[in-house]
């Protein structure tokens, strides 16, 4: 149940982005600035924490025995995951991005079978290829179906194209983001901490932001200082505390897809704090009563996807101990 409960923190801090990025392209900023600011700021917090548990050196040893994997991993992770995101800000309100970055749910269930898993036989331990796990996935699409019908009146409002480029993105982040973690989770082994590993990719993510940068001061100027404050914002909130609980909460659940699809399903409860998020601080409409209903059939989604996992992991030591 840890994992979960930390997922669920790690949705509220992960809200805070899509409202701030709404915030910020509907005051002019450009969608590159708002990405790459955040893992800039990232850099100097993150760099005190591992510094401060003493972990710097062997976080530091690691990315030198696989340096192209990790400039790859987190480039897909955070590069491919977040400037989507931030570029969606542009065509589509925060509540469709948030609802729409839900796909993940179902994106990282998916991914199952590009990784192996220990499995529990009469011969012992094995080693075999990932399965889709298609009981948590229908858990998965109950959620689903709760956030289609809150977002069904709005999204009637929308033209084709601010379909297309505010949620086609937003699907390859779905993808990037668990493919980007899971691989460096298999890199690493265990050998490093959370902090660490958030420290690591974002390190080595830098060279794209860097690039996306230098193209968005040519192309759009520099960011104006309510952005770069609101980017700052998402750096800490997001970036440092939303990722670390999330990653922590999936380094718990390490090697067991099927639990890793259950905490990745918390993120759904984005929706539910976007919501909120929208109502205090942009002055959004009060949802509506089939919004309700969806937001209802998403908290128990969540919970009926948190006892599915439960009760496999039960099993699976019924059947160790037999």
């Amino acid at each position: 149940m840890r994992p979960i409960i930390l997922g669920i923190f790690a949705a509220f801090f992960f809200a805070i982005t899509f409202i701030l990025n709404r915030s910020m392209e509907l005051a002019g900023g450009s969608w590159i600035w708002s990405a790459s600011l955040r893992y800039f700021f990232m850099v100097p917090f993150l760099i005190l924490i591992v510094i401060g548990r003493k972990n710097l050196k062997p976080l530091l040893f690691e990315m030198k025995k696989h340096p192209g994997a990790w400039l790859l991993w987190s480039t897909v992770g955070f590069g491919l995951f977040y400037a989507p995101i931030c570029f969606s800000a542009g065509y589509a309100p925060g509540w469709l991005i948030a609802a729409t970055w839900q796909i993940t749910i179902i994106s990282g269930s998916m991914l199952a079978p590009l990784f192996y898993e220990t499995v529990i036989t009469e011969k012992g331990a094995i080693r075999q290829r990932g399965r889709i796990p298609f009981k948590g996935l229908g858990m998965s699409l109950i959620i689903l179906l709760g956030i289609i019908l809150m977002q069904l009146e709005q999204a009637n409002h929308l033209s084709l194209i601010s379909i297309i480029l505010g949620v086609f993105p937003v699907v390859i982040a779905s993808f990037a983001y668990p493919l980007g973690n899971r691989k460096m989770m298999e890199l690493c082994g265990g050998r490093l901490d959370v902090f660490q590993r958030v420290l690591g990719m974002t390190l080595a993510s830098l060279p794209l932001w860097i690039v996306l940068s230098i193209y968005g001061f040519i192309t759009a100027g520099p960011p104006s200082l309510g952005q770069t404050a609101q980017s700052g914002l998402v750096a800490i909130s997001s970036g440092v505390i939303a990722t670390v609980l999330f990653f922590q909460a999936t380094d718990l659940v390490r090697g067991d897809l099927q639990k890793l699809a259950a905490v990745e399903a918390t993120q759904s409860m984005e929706v539910l704090f976007a919501v909120m998020g929208e109502l205090l601080l942009l002055n959004a409409t009060m949802p509506t009563s089939l919004s309700w209903s969806g937001m209802v059939l998403v908290m128990i989604g969540m919970v009926l996807h948190s006892r599915l996992s439960n009760k496999m992991v039960k099993q699976k030591i019924q059947n160790i101990s037999v």
